[in-house]
């Protein structure tokens, strides 16, 4: 795991994560189609998603129009585990993951689903999402309602099938409810500008996602 090397390391984690061959790249939304098919709903939804460390996952969805709050936290496991501290030893089935909240009148499912492949994360990636590695940090979606498990499961297919990351997508549909992380974890992007994990992982993914999608972007 490498995010807490920076928490407590700073700078020196992004040294030492060069050193060892990884290197910050800007990122860019991959073009990907819309979903065929979408979730018909009314009043305030919700969207639970996992993919990589929860902070760029939740700035990326904060910024999206018709989303009304974002809260990072975990899902997979049971409430008892449910800290970043048990969650980081491996061992809990947790994955680091976000909670979303929105308007289906103002944004779809369907276009979150296509934010959350093409920008949010990296869809191809098992058990980790560079830097991080682990299986807290896997590609997973938790539907909320039927309807929303058949869109999700039809779009990856839909995806699959066209190829568009030219690897398979290992991202998993996944039963499990939602605990909200730590206090400090919390809009973490907003609050940390300056963290030198945010500067080098999350400001390029976010400054990706107003390039892809300039007509989502609050």
């Amino acid at each position: 795991m490498f995010k807490p090397v920076l928490i407590t390391a700073g700078l020196a984690g992004i040294a030492l994560y060069a050193l060892g061959g990884g290197t910050a790249k800007a990122e860019r939304a991959v073009p990907i189609p819309a979903s065929k098919t979408d979730v018909t709903a009314k009043g305030p939804q919700t969207a639970v998603f996992a993919g990589g460390c929860f902070w760029g996952m939740e700035a990326v969805f904060e910024h999206v129009k018709g989303v009304k709050s974002v809260t990072a936290g975990y899902a997979g496991g049971t409430r008892e585990t449910a800290t970043y501290d048990q969650v980081s030893t491996e061992t809990t089935q947790h994955a680091e993951a976000i909670r979303v909240v929105y308007d289906p009148a103002k944004v779809s499912y369907a276009t979150l689903l296509r934010v959350y492949f093409s920008v949010a994360h990296d869809p191809t990636q098992l058990n980790r999402q560079t830097p991080d590695s682990g299986y807290s940090y896997r590609s997973a979606i938790f539907p909320q309602s039927a309807a929303q498990r058949g869109v999700a499961a039809a779009y990856i297919a839909q995806l699959g099938q066209a190829n568009v990351f030219g690897k398979p997508i290992v991202t998993k549909i996944e039963n499990g409810s939602f605990f909200p992380a730590e206090a400090y974890h919390q809009n973490f992007f907003d609050r940390n500008p300056n963290h030198p994990y945010i500067v080098t992982f999350d400001k390029p993914k976010v400054a990706a996602f107003r390039a892809g999608f300039p007509q989502l972007a609050s």
